[in-house]
């Protein structure tokens, strides 16, 4: 028994603090949660990773198509 609470207490005790701190939204500085999307997508399309994401979309169609049996 003294290993069971050895190993959760660990765990357990800063569960309180980890939900606290999830719903604490007062430390939220820009609310437009659109224009923080808006903003992340076009750094997606400006870095190039969209290219990427769009190649390895259509090497992975095409290996699971190469691979699968039917």
């Amino acid at each position: 028994m003294e290993y069971w609470n050895d190993s959760l207490l660990p765990t357990l005790g800063n569960l309180h603090e980890h939900l606290t701190f999830l719903a604490n939204y007062s430390n939220i500085k820009d609310p437009d949660i659109l224009a923080q999307m808006q903003g992340a997508w076009n750094h997606f399309v400006k870095t190039g990773q969209i290219w990427a994401m769009f190649i390895g979309v259509v090497v992975g169609y095409l290996f699971k198509s190469l691979t699968s049996y039917g």
